[in-house]
């Protein structure tokens, strides 16, 4: 009879499969309390309030709506390239409807805000990458395209596979 804290070697001898769902059950208790965990954070209460106050600002919706049908209309001409006639003006109303939505301080908010819990989410990936081995591929949006291979990262085999 085992002392009480003690492990006895009936209790190392587990099936594998045993083993292996006890401990992916354990890491998804653990992956949904860290979820539980990053969702009570700062930066996404800020970001979950600035999304509302963005899709319930009238201007924003005004200006979507100019931008949805300005997209529309230059992706037509997109089809036929630059040469279309109307191609540089559709581009250019585009980008400057683009602009209005960007001056907006909801929206500005909202971005930054966004852009914040991507970060978090990026470090916390990078993070356990990390603890499992130094050379795993993090995820990552805009930081995917700096590593890795064809991005001008360690492995330099130009091959654009990874990263």
């Amino acid at each position: 009879m085992a002392v009480a804290g003690q492990m006895t070697p009936d209790d190392l001898v587990q099936p594998a499969c045993e083993s292996s769902s006890l401990d992916m059950a354990s890491l998804l208790l653990r992956a949904y309390d860290l979820g539980d965990s990053i969702n009570e954070s700062a930066e996404v209460a800020e970001y979950l309030y600035w999304k509302s106050v963005v899709g319930e600002n009238e201007e924003v919706k005004r200006l979507s709506a100019q931008f949805a049908k300005a997209k529309e209309l230059f992706e037509e001409c997109q089809r036929f390239g630059r040469f279309h006639p109307d191609y540089h003006a559709a581009k250019d109303k585009v980008k400057a409807i683009e602009k209005q939505l960007g001056e907006l301080e909801c929206v500005r908010r909202f971005k930054a805000s966004e852009q914040a819990v991507d970060d978090m989410l990026y470090e916390v990936s990078k993070l356990i990458a990390e603890s499992v081995s130094s050379t795993i591929k993090v995820p990552g949006n805009e930081r995917g395209s700096l590593g890795g291979c064809g991005g001008g990262g360690s492995c330099g085999c130009g091959s654009g596979g990874c990263g």
